[in-house]
């Protein structure tokens, strides 16, 4: 296993409708490294946004889907996804305050 610090760990939230409507209870969407574990990607949330309390972390692998241009065939990159559950008197994340 590579050596991810938690600076690694969440690569970039994912802004989707469904992922907004589930910040209503307090689970926000994020892409995450593909080695991360869940104790990772709680311990990093929590370090990078001040007053947050991960409750719980449900992870999804998400296979790359198949692209053609032309005659080649290829696939997109393979990706994780993490659902973050935050406590009842956690802090929001500020990052999806403004969307």
């Amino acid at each position: 296993m590579a050596n991810v610090q938690y600076y690694d760990v969440i690569l970039k939230p994912v802004v989707t409708e469904k992922s907004m409507d589930l910040m209503s209870d307090k689970k926000y969407t994020f892409y995450v490294h593909p080695e991360a574990n869940k104790a990772m990607i709680k311990d990093a949330v929590q370090r990078m946004f001040e007053g947050t309390k991960v409750k719980k972390v449900n992870t999804m692998n998400i296979p790359g889907k198949k692209r053609r241009r032309g005659a080649t065939v290829g696939r997109t990159a393979d990706r994780k996804k993490a659902i973050v559950q935050l406590t009842e008197d956690s802090a929001d994340i500020e990052i999806f305050s403004g969307l």
